[in-house]
């Protein structure tokens, strides 16, 4: 292995982390077969046990990155108890990863509303008919629930429920990691120390 494929001549002299993930999500957009929105969200519970599920990031800019969920959900939960998130985001055809954490907010309920009425018709009812995390007796029954909130709003908008609405990872930390040969990975990490800081941007061995 020559010195020159030790070297990384692109995403690791980029200065600005937002800027790069959105050049590689893009980048994903055209390249993944499924979802590359999909990020893998970890919360924490109250005795410090952690929790990891999929979900699907709905935007990012400057202020971070926001996805939706059913605020009495476990993972609605968690974050309301602790305030807290991580993501990893793998890009299996480019061969990229990215991971972040930081505190987290509520989005607004304008942003909320906004989004909720981009989705589905289907897919608002399930957010009234699901009892998200909870124990389900049978698949009638949530079909059942399912009908009777057609039928509630058949017709007009179908009003965003009170306990759905969207959290934003504010990032202190995001990592960006590509596979290189032998395992010798290019890693570099931006830091801060609050979600208003300026940014260090740090190599990291692999």
């Amino acid at each position: 292995m020559s010195a020159n494929e030790l070297t990384s001549g692109d995403f690791t002299e980029s200065g600005e982390p937002f800027k790069l993930f959105a050049e590689w999500l893009k980048e994903a957009e055209a390249s993944e077969p499924n979802d590359p929105n999909a990020v893998a969200l970890a919360t924490v519970d109250e005795d410090g046990l952690p929790n990891v599920r999929m979900v699907l990031l709905k935007g990012f800019d400057d202020d971070g990155f926001v996805f939706y969920t059913n605020f009495e959900s476990r993972k609605g939960q968690e974050i309301l108890g602790q305030r807290k998130a991580a993501m990893c985001f793998h890009w299996k055809s480019l061969r990229r990863q990215v991971r972040l954490r930081g505190p987290v907010e509520i989005v607004s309920d304008a942003e909320a509303d906004a989004y909720f009425q981009t989705r589905a018709r289907g897919s608002r009812i399930g957010a009234w008919a699901s009892r998200q995390s909870r124990p389900l007796e049978s698949r009638f029954a949530l079909e059942k629930a399912v009908a009777e909130y057609t039928a509630r709003y058949a017709l007009g908008d179908i009003p965003r429920p009170a306990y759905w609405s969207g959290f934003r990872i504010r990032p202190t930390s995001i990592e960006f990691w590509k596979d290189q040969k032998f395992r010798l990975h290019d890693r570099i990490e931006f830091r801060r120390p609050s979600p208003v800081g300026a940014w260090e941007k740090v190599r990291m061995y692999p």
